[in-house]
């Protein structure tokens, strides 16, 4: 019996580590705190057309409304229920949204708040996106409904009910992460609220999610509840395909808590944010409701908006993985500094220059001979290259003058640049 739990709980976490992309598709946009609308226009617009796989959206659950400071980004991270109206948007916008990408071939990665309610600080009458009303201060939630009885309290053993030593795993996964009123996860009943809400998102079409804060989540918990989760609607994915799962864990080294102890559930992510304004939210109105997303002729984002993923570099460096995609790394080269090189197969070559003086070499780039257009300093258009055009000879070498004064100081070439 004991092999075969164990054998069962390894087809499911090495199920729950695939994209389940279509057509090839290899990457997952992050469209933090789009509106649905404009997430739905962007699949149609310009991420399907340029080969993107998927989105990763902000939270979808109702979450609270805070007016100092105004109406973070964070807010989002503070759920007082699972109706699905948030900032982004109505349930019928995040269902239209979800239909309209799946139709094109762009899955959707929700982003999951699980591990906690919002702070108990926002008493009753604390505003929220859909008009629920809760009570934090008393752990008081009757859209899901949850109660004093469904969280960590009792477990907790700090004076203060918060974590207060990250080199104890207990508090870290038993105590409340800044105030945030923390769920027991032990308990079926709130294991069961919590599959149940996702359970819907991968009825409304959903391919999978971004679980935020697993670190303080034991793992079997966390175990427990995949274990409930649906497989994918057949409208877009083939029958039996379970949800892609990948989980935030922070791991940077001297905690007790390591990121490896959630390899086995699904895969495991982290990120890092810096900026001198990271409280801010997204563009909006004075109300605090966000901003639609203007598209500029030149295809930049408008009204204090800014798209990463329009930009030509990173778009065009999308479609070389996609073209790539299961080629080995050949033909590596450097100069034993910051100048590098390496082919993917014989379906791309790339060649980047760090250091602080000029890069010129002739290298095997493992391609058939041709003229490619490179796709970091221009565009592909029928025959012609917008940028830099690269020679590759008979036996697949070729020549490559990259400054370190260039604005984008490397070379990409790949099959589908070929001139």
């Amino acid at each position: 019996m004991k092999l075969l739990i164990l054998v069962g709980l390894l087809g499911l976490g090495f199920a729950q580590h695939n994209p389940n992309m279509k057509n090839g598709r290899t990457s997952i946009v992050h469209l933090f705190e789009w509106r649905w609308a404009d997430i739905a226009q962007e699949c149609e617009r310009y991420l399907a057309p340029n080969g993107y796989g998927g989105v990763q959206v902000s939270p979808a659950s109702e979450h609270v409304k805070l007016s100092n400071p105004w109406h973070p980004w964070w807010q989002r991270y503070q759920p007082i229920g699972y109706n699905l109206c948030s900032r982004s948007g109505t349930e019928a916008e995040l269902k239209d949204m979800i239909t309209r990408c799946n139709n094109v071939g762009v899955n959707i990665y929700v982003d999951v708040v699980i591990n906690h309610m919002c702070k108990s600080i926002h008493g009753e009458g604390t505003p929220s996106s859909c008009g629920s009303k809760f009570n934090g201060n008393k752990e008081d939630f009757p859209s899901v409904p949850y109660s004093y009885l469904d969280f960590n309290d009792g477990k907790c053993k700090t004076g203060s009910g918060h974590i207060e030593n990250y080199h104890d795993i207990y508090q870290v996964r038993d105590c409340r992460l800044e105030d945030l009123l923390d769920l027991a996860l032990e308990k079926d009943y709130v294991r069961g609220k919590l599959a149940d809400y996702l359970n819907k998102l991968i009825d409304l079409g959903v391919a999978g999610f971004r679980v935020d804060a697993c670190k303080h989540m034991w793992p079997g918990d966390l175990t427990n509840v995949y274990g409930r989760l649906k497989t994918l609607n057949t409208k877009w994915f083939p029958s039996g395909t379970k949800p892609f799962i990948y989980q935030e864990v922070i791991d940077l080294g001297g905690e007790p808590i390591k990121a490896s102890e959630y390899y086995g559930l699904a895969r495991v992510t982290e990120c890092k944010h810096s900026d001198e304004n990271d409280w801010m939210g997204p563009p909006s109105f004075s109300d605090g409701s966000t901003k639609p997303v203007p598209i500029n002729p030149d295809s930049t984002c408008g009204d204090k908006w800014v798209c990463e993923h329009r930009w030509r570099q990173i778009r065009n460096m999308v479609i070389f993985r996609n073209v790539v995609n299961g080629q080995p790394l050949s033909n590596w080269w450097d100069n034993g500094n910051n100048q590098i090189a390496f082919s993917r197969g014989s379906k791309g070559f790339i060649v980047i220059n760090n250091d602080d003086w000029a890069l010129n070499v002739t290298l095997n780039t493992g391609l058939p001979m041709g003229t490619y257009c490179d796709v970091i300093s221009g565009d592909k258009s029928g025959s012609t290259c917008t940028g830099k055009k690269v020679s590759v000879g008979s036996d697949g070498r070729a020549t490559f003058s990259i400054s370190n004064t260039d604005e984008d100081p490397f070379i990409a070439i790949h099959a589908d640049s070929k001139l």
